[in-house]
């Protein structure tokens, strides 16, 4: 499928509206799709007495540790008032999913992955940390991650 984007830039306008034509939704649209849902989706989260806005966009993932979630970027941790499951259902139309019962990760910042002798899988993030996916969880990430 070709693409043609076309932007109109003016000061008559008071916000930026995207308009998708196309006669059916793609994969490559599909995910085109996600990343512009997830570029204005964002989390609140706590470090150091402090509150944060936080676009998860920037996030790698976010853990579920003794029933308080944690957001991890590329060099910090905050924790989020927000239960795993509802930070779940917030972030479903973007390249999140879960891959564990405590962990939810954003397949667009997955450098590479490789399967384990047990059914699991290692994602290597590009921040270079690793994250296991649990073998319950492998086939809906194959499907979000490789599609």
């Amino acid at each position: 499928m070709i693409i043609r984007l076309t932007v109109n830039e003016s000061n008559t306008y008071n916000e930026v509206e995207i308009t998708i034509n196309c006669p059916q939704i793609d994969n490559e649209l599909e995910r085109l799709i996600k990343q512009i849902n997830q570029l204005h989706i964002t989390l609140t989260g706590t470090k150091d007495g402090r509150t944060y806005s936080l676009l998860v966009d920037n996030l790698y993932y976010i853990e579920s540790i003794d029933n308080r979630s944690f957001l991890y970027n590329e060099k910090d941790i905050y924790e989020s008032d927000l239960k795993l499951y509802e930070i779940e259902k917030l972030l479903a139309s973007t390249h999140f999913i879960r891959i564990s019962k405590n962990l939810i990760v954003n397949t667009a910042l997955i450098d590479s992955v490789r399967a384990l002798f047990n059914g699991k899988f290692e994602a290597s993030l590009m921040n270079s940390e690793k994250v296991i996916v649990n073998r319950h969880y492998v086939k809906s990430f194959k499907e979000k991650f490789l599609t």
